[in-house]
């Protein structure tokens, strides 16, 4: 190999790194992801505040296109909710909601060229006297493992809750201690629920992870295709076409996340779950 072709590969090395490196402060456990939290919360809030606009402006007798692009969103998942989850319940419909709309749009922000947010960052840290090269955004709150296991914990500790107030706490401690092999093989029980219990949000944070990482990496990965002007177009045809597809994907993972958070609220419910 030459030295000309092991500088690019060097090169392409340190692009991938650059770009999957977050803003964090502390260290180890207890660091936070600074660029993870503030998207997330613009994301979270830029919902808030459409939902809002759009409200205000509700009407039953000549609705736009974006109340009626809304309503069937509300439809959809609401349709979805209440097939899993037959129960009344004043939070499932909104919470799936919320999971749905919230996880597209921050899987969405891996369809923005994966430079820009990154050199933007840079920039505003030149003008604090920053060193560019150790300036670090990430720009797809999803792909990092934080955020998804922040979530999925969530979910898990709402099940929690749903099962205790659905069976009181006797009847949900009962059912770890005799599910599936009845009470005199409590310990057993006990390992293997829990083992059920705790391979739930795994799966679940992981699942939207690494479908966002995956991404994430595909599209840096196609961006070091245009490092040479000449491969511009076949940059551009790699790119149109990725994104097409992971636009499906971010809709799925979106969808997945949202159907399997009230499947386990369904279970943590259902008084045959145990």
């Amino acid at each position: 190999m030459s030295s000309g072709e092991i500088l690019k590969e060097v090169d392409s090395v340190q692009y991938i790194q650059h770009h999957l490196q977050n803003w964090s402060i502390g260290e180890g456990f207890w660091a936070l992801n600074l660029d993870t939290l503030i998207l997330s919360w613009l994301l979270a809030g830029g919902a808030i505040y459409f939902a809002w606009r759009v409200g205000r402006q509700f009407t039953t007798e000549r609705p736009g296109r974006i109340q009626n692009f809304l309503e069937s969103v509300v439809e959809f998942v609401n349709v979805q909710s209440s097939a899993l989850f037959p129960q009344r319940d004043p939070l499932v419909g909104p919470l799936a909601l919320t999971i749905f709309i919230w996880v597209f749009l921050m899987n969405f922000m891996d369809l923005i060229p994966v430079d820009l947010l990154p050199l933007a960052a840079q920039w505003v840290g030149s003008w604090f006297g920053a060193d560019p090269h150790h300036v670090y955004f990430r720009a797809v709150p999803t792909a990092d493992l934080s955020m998804t296991f922040a979530m999925a914990i969530s979910v898990f500790c709402l099940t929690i809750f749903y099962g205790i107030r659905s069976k009181g706490v006797v009847n949900w401690v009962k059912g770890y201690l005799t599910h599936p092999f009845g009470k005199w093989l409590a310990p057993v029980n006990v390992i293997m629920s829990l083992v059920e219990e705790v391979a739930k949000p795994i799966s679940l944070a992981l699942r939207l992870f690494g479908n966002l990482f995956a991404g994430e990496l595909v599209f840096m990965l196609i961006a070091l295709v245009g490092f040479h002007w000449y491969m511009l177009p076949v940059q551009a045809a790699f790119g149109f076409a990725w994104t097409t597809f992971h636009l499906l994907i971010i809709l799925i993972q979106s969808f997945i996340f949202m159907l399997l958070s009230v499947v386990y609220l369904a279970l943590a419910t259902s008084h045959d779950a145990h």
